[in-house]
């Protein structure tokens, strides 16, 4: 089955529009002049978060320690 002959044709337009576009949208984005974004600023919850997790951590590495030497031990 052969393809017909205006496909490529189609495909050319449909690049060249894509390409027409992809040029002229940065330049609309671009066209009006936002204000700076304000500086980042750390409250200190993500060190806390962070402190957090690393306290569920060990809670979890001594859990498993202490469980596994229990199976193990003879009664």
């Amino acid at each position: 089955m052969a393809a017909p002959k205006h496909s490529f044709g189609f495909g050319v337009v449909a690049m060249l529009a894509t390409l027409i576009f992809a040029l002229s949208l940065p330049a609309a984005v671009h066209s009006q002049s936002l204000a700076p974004a304000p500086a980042p600023t750390s409250d200190g919850s993500s060190v806390d978060q962070g402190i957090a997790y690393l306290l569920m951590l060990l809670a979890l590495v001594l859990t498993y320690i202490i469980h596994s030497a229990d199976i193990s031990s003879t009664f």
